[in-house]
């Protein structure tokens, strides 16, 4: 029912510390995806899907900001889980990636593991919609393709946007009697910022264009909070300095 990449990228930062930052990002075509499907903190990034355990997603997060690396902390919760050939579950951490489609998932379905992201879909129209996906987000994420390590000038959040339209343009989902759509992201950062972008956690619960709607989302949301950052910047500094 859904297709979805999660992705880890390391950055300096304008004060010239190392830091990473987590995405997930998926759609599908029912409503209300953000709510189920898409974890992520500073420690890494989850997507749960296919028939849907949410507690794989809360559970996966909670154990690698507890420290665990994904392979084990994602492995250890389908071990313990009693519907795990119906489950797909993929995502990265502070070191590895992990991706898992069960046996009995509905196709076409399966995953992708690639440099620090992971991608994953079920009920789709080929394979070549996660492939999409996958060379899309590789296209982005280097500002040098020569240089893997060099930070885009494109915030992770629209990058994740164009990963998911590249898919959905190739079929997606394949369940067109379905008009309701949903589609979501989530950003999270090792960095400690003023005020967190408000581009980074983003959803359309229910549409007939989740791609094109989460897009507008992420570009309204984006000159709001560049309006706010222009306006009230220093206001936000004297705040953090008052509570120091």
């Amino acid at each position: 029912m859904t297709f979805s990449i999660c992705v880890r990228e390391s950055y300096t930062d304008e004060t010239g510390d190392e830091q990473t930052r987590y995405g997930v990002a998926v759609t599908t075509r029912l409503a209300g995806v953000g709510t189920l499907c898409p974890f992520a903190s500073e420690s890494g990034a989850v997507a749960t899907q296919s028939l849907v355990n949410v507690d794989l997603g809360r559970k996966g997060i909670e154990y690698l900001d507890d420290g665990l690396a994904v392979g084990d902390a994602l492995d250890a919760l389908l071990n313990a889980d009693d519907g795990r050939a119906e489950r797909q579950l993929h995502g990265v951490g502070a070191e590895g990636e992990f991706a898992f489609s069960g046996e009995e998932c509905r196709p076409w379905y399966g995953d992708i593991v690639g440099d620090n992201y992971t991608v994953a879909g079920n009920l789709l129209t080929g394979g070549d919609v996660v492939e999409a996906v996958a060379e899309t987000y590789e296209e982005g994420a280097a500002e040098d393709p020569d240089d893997p390590d060099s930070d885009p000038e494109t915030p992770l959040a629209e990058r994740l946007v164009d990963a998911l339209a590249a898919g959905h343009e190739l079929g997606g989902d394949k369940r067109e009697d379905l008009h309701v759509q949903s589609a979501a992201l989530l950003v999270r950062s090792t960095e400690d910022r003023e005020m967190t972008p408000y581009y980074d956690d983003l959803r359309v619960d229910a549409t007939e264009t989740p791609i094109e709607d989460l897009r507008e989302t992420y570009e309204l949301a984006a000159e709001g909070y560049e309006m706010a950052m222009e306006r009230y910047e220093e206001a936000y500094a004297d705040d953090e300095a008052a509570g120091e």
